[in-house]
C-alpha cells in the first residue's frame, strides 16, 4: 500500500453527519473523541466507525482523530477536547499501545477530569490490567457497540459504572473492577456504520487504489489455539444479511465509486447460504465491483460448486485462507480442524476460477519439529507452483495472549509480559524469530522466504535470471551463500512494518 510521509498528511478531522431536524429541540450535543493509534497500515479505521454509528447522534457529536494520519497525533487530540466528554481509543496489542499511552497521557494532562476509555483487542484480553494505566479510566471488553453507549449515558449522568456489563473500571477507592461480560449480540441489531466520520477519499489514495474495507461479521466460531479469538468471543459468531450488505455496499458505491470491497471479518464463509445469498445480491444489483473475503480450507471444501461459481460471477477476486503450517500432526496440534487435502481442494478450485490466494503459514511453535518446519516449506513450494497468484506470507509463531497455546507456554516456563510497556515491544505480526527458533533454523526460513517470493513471481526483465535462479534453490533446497539476496533487498529495502 502507498502511505507517503506523515509530514504531507494534512490533519483528519472527521464529524458525524448533521443531526436529524427531529433533534433541534434537545440541548447541545455532547462532543465524543475517538482515537485510532499509530500503525504501519492503512485499512479503514472501521472499529472506531463502528462504535460511534451506534451512538444517537441527537446527543453525541464525534470526532475522530486517526494517528496514523497526523504529525503530532497528542496535539491532534488536545485540539478537539474542549468540552469533550470523554476520549475513546482502541487498542491492539504490540506498538499501537505506546502511541495511545502517550496520547491517553496528553489528553490527561490537557484536561485532568476528563474519562479516558480503551477499547479494542487488548482492552478486550486484559480490561483489568489496564488500568494499571493511570491515563485509562475504563476499558471496554468485546463487541463495544452497546457497553460504550452504556458508559457515555452513565459518566454524562455521573452514575457508577458498577454493573455495566462488557467493561471494567476503576472504583472509588482506586482498586480496578471488572463487571460481568455483555452477551454476544446479533449484530443486525446495531446500526448501519457511518462512513462519513472519516475521509473516505484519502484512504483510497494511502492504498493506491479505490478499494473499500468492509466488516460483515463479528466473531469466528472455530478453536484455533494460537488465535485470540476464541477467547474475545468465546467461539460465537454474527454476521450481516445478505440483503443488507447488498443494500449498504450498493449506498455506499453509489456516494464514492470504488472498484473493490475488502471484507475484514474473521471468517466471511461461515455460512454457506449467506454467502450464496450476497452474490446474488452484487449481481442483480449489476455492481461493477470485485471483493476478497477471508476463508478457511474446509470451508471452500464444503461449498458447493454452483455457489462457487455466483461467487465467481459477482465479481470475487482472492480469498485470504490461513493454513499455518503443512504438517498434519501440527495442524491437529493447534486446533485448526482442517485436513491438507482440503487445503489441496481448495487450491485447485481456486486456481479452475482464477481467484487469487493470500495463504499465510507459521512456522516456530513451541517445540515444533524440524521435520514440521520442512513439511511447511515444502506445501509452501508446492502451492506457489499452481499459480502466480497465490501468495504464500510465511510468520513466526508469537504467544498472543488469551491463547491456549500460550497458556501451554507459560505453563512450560515462558514469560508474557508483565506491564503495558512490555507489551508494546511484543511484535505481534510475528515477522521476527521467536525463543522457539534457533539463530540458524532462522536465518534458513529467511532465506526461503526471500527465494520461494521471487521464484514463482510474475518477473520481468533482469528479473528473470534472479527468478531461475531461486527456483534452482528451491528445488535443490539450497539457500546457503544468498549473494542474490543480499542485492536485492540493497535494492528494493523492506518498509518497517509494526
Amino acid at each position: 500500500m502507498n502511505g507517503g510521509s506523515k509530514r504531507q498528511m494534512p490533519q483528519l478531522r472527521a464529524e458525524s453527519a448533521a443531526p436529524h431536524p427531529a433533534a433541534t429541540s434537545h440541548p447541545p450535543r455532547h462532543r465524543v473523541v475517538l482515537y485510532n493509534p499509530e500503525v504501519e497500515f492503512f485499512t479503514m479505521p472501521l472499529a472506531l466507525v463502528a462504535i460511534a454509528s451506534s451512538l444517537d447522534p441527537r446527543l453525541y457529536e464525534i470526532v475522530v482523530v486517526d494517528g496514523r494520519l497526523e504529525e503530532d497525533p497528542s496535539a491532534a487530540v488536545t485540539a478537539q477536547l474542549e468540552g469533550a466528554l470523554c476520549l475513546g481509543v482502541t487498542v491492539l496489542t504490540g506498538a499501537p499501545i505506546e502511541d495511545a499511552i502517550r496520547v491517553s497521557r496528553a489528553a490527561k494532562a490537557h484536561s485532568p477530569d476528563l474519562p479516558v476509555v480503551w477499547g479494542g483487542w487488548h482492552a478486550s484480553m486484559f480490561g483489568k490490567d489496564c488500568l494499571a494505566e493511570a491515563s485509562v479510566d475504563v476499558t471496554v471488553q468485546g463487541q463495544g457497540e452497546i457497553t460504550f453507549a452504556e458508559v457515555l449515558d452513565r459518566l454524562h449522568n455521573k452514575q457508577s459504572l458498577e454493573g455495566c456489563l462488557g467493561c471494567c473500571y476503576r472504583g472509588p477507592d482506586g482498586v480496578p473492577r471488572a463487571n460481568p461480560p455483555r452477551p454476544f449480540c446479533n449484530i443486525n441489531e446495531f446500526a448501519r456504520h457511518n462512513y462519513d466520520l472519516f475521509d473516505v477519499e484519502r484512504f483510497f489514495r494511502l492504498k493506491g487504489k479505490r478499494q473499500l474495507d468492509y466488516i460483515s461479521s463479528q466473531g469466528c466460531h472455530f478453536r484455533c489455539a494460537f488465535c485470540a479469538d476464541p477467547f474475545v468471543y468465546n467461539r460465537k459468531w454474527a454476521g450481516f444479511t445478505p440483503e443488507r450488505m447488498g443494500e449498504e455496499i450498493e449506498i455506499l458505491w453509489n456516494r464514492y465509486r470504488f472498484h473493490d470491497v475488502n471484507f475484514q471479518d474473521e471468517t466471511f464463509f461461515t455460512y454457506p447460504r449467506r454467502v450464496e445469498g450476497f452474490a446474488d445480491q452484487l449481481i442483480s444489483r449489476k455492481l461493477p465491483i470485485t471483493w476478497a473475503g477471508t476463508m478457511r480450507a474446509d470451508q471452500c471444501y464444503r461449498l458447493p460448486e454452483e455457489t462457487f461459481a455466483k461467487c465467481k460471477e459477482s465479481g470475487l477476486r482472492r480469498v485470504l485462507m490461513g493454513v499455518e503450517s503443512g504438517s498434519q500432526q501440527m495442524l491437529d496440534r493447534i486446533k485448526k480442524d482442517i485436513k491438507l487435502e482440503q487445503v489441496h481442494f481448495a487450491a485447485e478450485r481456486c486456481k479452475r476460477y482464477g481467484i487469487a490466494m493470500n495463504i499465510p503459514f507459521i512456522v516456530g511453535f513451541p517445540d515444533e519439529a524440524d521435520d514440521s518446519v520442512k513439511a511447511t516449506l515444502d506445501l509452501v513450494k508446492e502451492l506457489r507452483t499452481i499459480s502466480p497468484d497465490f501468495q504464500t506470507p510465511i510468520f513466526y509463531f508469537k504467544p498472543y495472549p488469551g491463547t491456549s497455546i500460550t497458556q501451554q507456554a507459560v505453563e512450560n516456563g515462558y514469560s508474557l509480559p508483565c506491564n503495558l510497556e512490555e507489551w508494546s515491544a511484543f511484535d505481534f505480526v510475528g515477522s521476527v524469530g521467536g525463543p522457539w527458533v534457533s539463530p540458524e533454523k532462522f536465518e534458513l526460513i529467511e532465506r526461503f522466504k526471500f527465494f520461494q517470493q521471487i521464484a514463482w513471481d510474475r518477473s520481468v526483465g533482469w528479473r528473470r535470471t534472479l527468478q531461475k535462479a531461486a527456483q534452482w534453490r528451491c528445488r535443490k533446497d539450497l539457500y546457503h551463500l544468498p549473494l542474490e539476496k543480499l542485492v536485492y533487498e540493497w535494492l528494493y529495502p523492506r518498509p518497517q512494518l509494526s
